[in-house]
């Protein structure tokens, strides 16, 4: 299974880049990827039919819990099926439906949603609660880019900013369910989690983590108050919104309910406030879909409904609402999606989507026609589709449970309307005569007619063929849910029970909806208080405020002076640090020692000449020049220190500083005039002098007192025999403590991507450059080469000697900060041929790379692994591509600083 998810990741970062190349086949040769997957799930089927569990895990990070632990069960299994079938027939669908798209904006699509179907994979398939999470909030990422796939719109932007607000505050909800379940139960393992639920429930924190559960499951299943941002996530385009808004993403809150039904179900309140939501959600719901004006507004509305009826059947007790829960999911699946592929055809042909203005479609698009009426048929439950069998399901778990009758009151009348809904969306746009005559600007294709086509006549089969199903599906599912076996009987006909005589009353109430529907659609329209009071209304209102309170928050604490913020920042510092030292109470030592050198005094005598001068000076070049000379002098004292990483690092951040400190100074004046008064600046001096005779103080006291270095020891030790490498540094920067570099790593590229977005993209060519003496610019080319061969050389032997990835990039941005200065960054950009941020990209993505051969080897995340083949031949290790990546990523984020700095100053 991981090598599957991995083949997943993989294959859906490359596999779209195909759409660049070919044209309307793209879609069905991508297709045959998600197809693969599926193939290779249902290969695991006799696993699952048995009842087994199939296990798999690699160490991650196991000092904190961290491991890729995957677990398949008849639950799992039935959600992979679910997510590669349909994401194979959505593939296929899309590439009918953005032909009119430009190559790169499909493949940009296809990459998104193959990686979306990988999300999924992770989140359903995850044992350990921080690998769910992860994939988890990824879905919930990559249904905001594709929410706002069409940039240009501001809707959908609006839209795809409330999703993301929505399922993101969720997920968060999420992480703080599975941080109380860790602190009560010491584990990351959802089963353990579930076994071990008496323990959970018996704690004082069983309230919260259930209450953070149920949120987390109403935000993503779009359950009210929650509800909202489903309907404005229609503006996904038509194959996003069949795959994540109906078949898939929003079926992850049921998964997350489902999987923690026991401890929901322990409670004396969870599955009272599980039913009672549930039952809001439908009728609000079914409300707003008799509302709904557009094909795909009354989809989504239908949608809400059908996912308050999935958690009012996990809410329900007795088995039967697990099997009803099961089934009814699968028939959901099935006809919404197909249901979907229908509203984008419609809405790709004609461009119309809203129902009043659609008719008689079935002519020009006969096989779309036939697709709707089977989904339409097994929406409404009608025999023999597989929607009749889930809906006689969901009856007799209702009359089973414990519950009153006004459950079941509210699902007749909410399935009632979905048959009204259901006959709506079939017969106004494909057999009635339309309002106005329809201009059709596409024509139906066989890759846009036969996904929605298969989905319907699968829905026939699966009710007419139901064996494999219940056997291999169906069974296992509620196996897993119900932690026990249950007998499942799918079959069309069960006699004249009372689930048959509410079905038929379901069936005919909803008749009676359609024949009066215009007139129940034009009363609700016409009262706006469904809108003026409406969830999300309440959500623009918190949007608008949320701006206005931090306005008069920050006019509250801002004071417009750096200065003055500064200063706040150093009295705290100095005010809790000397108040430590005074608390405390202990006595300070102090070491005379011996007298120092006197070159070592002559170097610290510059680095405070610098830094009065500093302080003093007016003339931004002289500042700039006094800050060097400190830097430096701090170089030199790291140098004879025994740190020559330091020394090399220190060295090349102050020549890269006076770099772009000269760049800035284009734009900004060589002199300043006093902006402190003599009193302030009395004020300054005492905040001043009072925090550096607190830091002299703890500095004497820490040099005289002797400490125990078993860190030192330890890694001085095994630097060699753990790293294979003798400069301890780079060790353990690139091995011991590779998780928190790589974790600066990325700080440093979101810094650099972050950089290219503000700062100017304005002429690159020499006028960005100025006047130079010819001296300068007759040495910039044998200079910049002898850095950069410098660069690779000290990133080459960082692993065994003073160097390394950072300190190369940084010596490789001087290069071409030399090259930027003498001949423009036009030309430095043309010299680097690829854009910085590609380098930061390409950086990050190699140092991560490097990390998973060790993993794949049994190791946890970022074990790197060696070759020594002796002789002449030097030793190769995944560090080097560790060390490569961090050194990309460098070069890259101080030349976007670089190029962006200079070409500010001409614009």
């Amino acid at each position: 299974m991981l090598v599957l998810l991995l083949v997943s990741l993989v294959g859906s970062c490359l596999l779209p880049q195909v759409a660049r190349f070919i044209g309307r086949g793209a879609g069905l040769l991508i297709a045959l990827f998600p197809l693969g997957l599926f193939a290779a799930f249902v290969r695991m089927s006799d696993i699952v039919e048995r009842g087994w569990v199939r296990g798999e895990g690699r160490d991650w990070a196991p000092s904190v819990g961290l491991d890729l632990t995957l677990r398949l069960d008849g639950f799992s299994f039935l959600f992979c099926l679910l997510i590669t079938g349909i994401g194979t027939l959505v593939i296929v669908y899309s590439g009918g439906y953005l032909t009119d798209k430009p190559r790169p904006q499909r493949a940009r699509f296809f990459t998104l949603i193959l990686l979306f179907m990988t999300a999924m994979l992770g989140t359903v398939l995850a044992d350990n609660l921080l690998l769910m999470v992860t994939m988890w909030e990824a879905t919930s990422i990559l249904s905001f880019l594709l929410i706002g796939f069409d940039s240009k719109s501001a809707r959908a932007r609006r839209a795809a900013l409330m999703a993301l607000q929505v399922t993101a505050g969720g997920g968060l909800a999420l992480v703080a369910a599975v941080a109380m379940i860790t602190h009560v139960l010491g584990t990351f393992s959802l089963a353990q989690t579930i076994e071990r639920t008496p323990e959970l429930v018996s704690s004082s924190w069983a309230a919260p983590i259930v209450v953070a559960v149920m949120i987390a499951g109403f935000t993503k299943s779009a359950q009210f108050p929650f509800h909202f941002w489903l309907p404005n996530a229609m503006q996904a385009p038509t194959p996003a919104s069949a795959f994540l808004h109906s078949a898939t993403m929003v079926k992850l809150g049921i998964y997350l309910l489902a999987r923690f039904e026991p401890a929901i179900a322990a409670t004396i309140w969870g599955r009272n406030v599980m039913i009672a939501v549930a039952c809001i959600t439908m009728l609000v719901a079914a409300v707003q879909a008799l509302r709904a004006e557009s094909f795909k507004a009354a989809l989504a509305y239908s949608t809400i409904a059908s996912l308050g009826i999935l958690v009012l059947l996990v809410g329900l007790d007795g088995p039967t609402a697990t099997v009803a829960m099961i089934g009814f999911l699968i028939a959901h699946a099935l006809y919404k999606a197909a249901l979907f592929f229908c509203a984008g055809s419609v809405l790709h042909m004609t461009g119309q989507g809203s129902l009043r203005a659609l008719g008689g479609l079935a002519r020009r698009m006969p096989l779309t026609a036939i697709a709707c009426i089977g989904a339409s048929l097994s929406m409404a439950g009608i025999p023999p589709f597989f929607g009749f069998i889930t809906k006689e399901f969901l009856f007799q778990a209702q009359i089973e449970s414990s519950w009153e009758s006004v459950p079941i009151a509210i699902a007749v009348l909410v399935n009632a309307v979905m048959v009204a809904v259901a006959s709506v969306v079939t017969l106004r746009p494909f057999f009635l005569s339309p309002g106005a005559p329809i201009e059709f600007k596409n024509r139906e294709s066989l890759s846009l007619g036969l996904p929605p086509l298969f989905l319907s006549l699968l829905g026939l089969f699966l009710s007419l063929n139901p064996g494999w199903i219940e056997r291999v599906v169906v069974s296992p599912a509620v196996a897993a849910v119900y932690r026990r076996p249950i007998p499942v009987d799918v079959a069309v006909w069960h006699g004249v029970t009372p689930m048959l005589l509410l079905s038929g009353l379901v069936v005919v109430v909803g008749i009676a909806i359609a024949l009066f529907w215009r007139r129940i659609h034009l009363f609700l329209r016409e009262h706006d208080g469904f809108e003026r009071f409406g969830v999300e209304r309440l959500w623009e209102a918190s949007q608008r405020a949320l701006p206005w309170l931090s306005a008069r928050t920050v006019g509250w604490t801002e004071h417009r002076d750096l200065r003055v913020l500064l200063g706040i920042v150093v009295a705290t510092i100095t005010g809790i640090t000397g108040w430590s030292i005074w608390a405390v109470g202990a006595p300070l030592h102090f070491d005379s020692g011996e007298m120092p050198h006197i070159a070592d005094a002559a170097i610290a005598l510059a680095a405070v000449v610098g830094a009065v001068v500093a302080a003093r000076s007016q003339h931004l070049v002289t500042t700039m020049l006094a800050v060097g000379l400190t830097g430096f002098a701090v170089a030199i004292i790291f140098m004879t220190g025994g740190a020559p990483d330091l020394a090399i690092t220190q060295f090349t951040v102050e020549a890269l500083l006076v770099v772009l400190l000269t760049a800035m100074l284009a734009t900004l004046p060589l002199t300043a005039g006093r902006t402190r008064s003599p009193a302030q600046r009395w004020v300054d001096a005492g905040l001043a002098g009072a925090l550096a005779l607190i830091l002299l103080v703890a500095t004497l006291d820490a040099a005289a007192t002797v400490h125990g270095a078993p860190a030192s020891d330890f890694f001085g030790q095994m630097s060699y025999i753990a790293g294979r490498g003798h400069n301890v540094v780079n060790v353990i920067l690139v091995d011991f403590r590779a998780f928190d570099t790589l974790g600066e790593t990325a700080v440093i590229a979101a810094a650099g991507l972050l950089g290219s977005a503000l700062l100017a993209r304005g002429p690159d060519d020499r006028a960005a450059r100025g006047d130079v003496h010819f001296s300068f610019a007759l040495a910039a080319g044998p200079l910049f080469a002898l850095l950069l061969t410098a660069s690779v050389a000290i990133l080459w032997r960082g692993h065994d000697q003073p160097g390394g990835g950072f300190i190369g990039g940084l010596v490789a941005s001087l290069a071409f900060a030399v090259l930027s200065l003498a001949r423009g960054p036009g030309e430095a950009a043309r010299t680097l041929r690829v854009a910085p941020t590609t380098l930061i990209g390409a950086g990050l993505s190699l140092a991560i790379a490097s990390g998973l051969p060790g993993m794949i080897g049994g190791g946890p995340f970022l074990t790197h692994l060696w070759w020594e083949p002796g002789g002449w031949l030097p030793k190769f290790g995944t560090t080097l591509l560790f060390d490569i990546g961090v050194y990309l990523v460098v070069l890259g984020a101080v030349l976007t600083y670089l190029f962006g700095l200079q070409k500010e100053a001409v614009r």
